[in-house]
């Protein structure tokens, strides 16, 4: 028995990996996004709300040719704050970046975590694609009543895991617990909103 849930959970790893690759995402982008509010604790306009920041902070970093240059950023928006990770050649490009995205209507926090360093390989990009599936597979571990692990957006960046959601003080241990024991976390990053106990 045991040896068919470790079966099950490595093609769940697997098949979480390819949806987080380029191009994958974009085409079941649209079916995730359906799937994610009937999960999610946010209201639909405030899903929305956070899908229109993201599309605008996308778009800046798109239309930026010098940006696009020098960084590989990757940008997650929860409850209208921003997370920036991923690699930049020098400092100053990608405060420009996180200011003209705190300027976005709507934003209340950008969290600027991208370091600064030389341009990711391949490789860089599938381990951090690897780990952030990983930890979400390691989420269904939460033993806690009425937890849902995908109420829990995580993002992983050179060994760091950024976690974003809607959860009770309870709930967000339980998961920073479970988060710090996955192979390849080097930091948890807790930036969760939190609900009453």
């Amino acid at each position: 028995m045991r040896g068919k849930i470790l079966l099950v959970r490595n093609i769940l790893v697997g098949l979480l990996a390819l949806g987080l690759s380029g191009c994958a995402a974009v085409v079941v982008g649209g079916a995730a996004a359906t799937a994610n509010v009937a999960h999610d604790r946010r209201t639909t306009a405030n899903f929305m709300e956070d899908q229109q920041i993201y599309l605008k902070a996308l778009s800046i970093y798109n239309e930026d040719e010098a940006l696009n240059q020098v960084t590989h950023i990757d940008i997650s928006v929860y409850a209208k704050q921003v997370l920036l990770i991923g690699y930049a050649e020098n400092i100053e490009i990608v405060n420009a970046f996180s200011q003209r995205v705190g300027a976005i209507p709507g934003v209340r926090n950008v969290f600027n975590e991208v370091a600064v360093g030389a341009a990711p390989t391949l490789g860089d990009g599938t381990a951090d694609s690897y780990l952030t599936a990983r930890v979400k597979v390691a989420l269904f571990d939460v033993k806690i009543d009425d937890f849902d692990p995908t109420r829990v957006k995580v993002s992983s960046s050179q060994g760091s895991v950024y976690l974003m959601g809607l959860l009770t003080p309870t709930e967000a241990n339980a998961v920073t617990e479970e988060v710090r024991f996955v192979s390849g976390v080097k930091r948890v990053v807790k930036l969760f909103e939190y609900l009453p106990q």
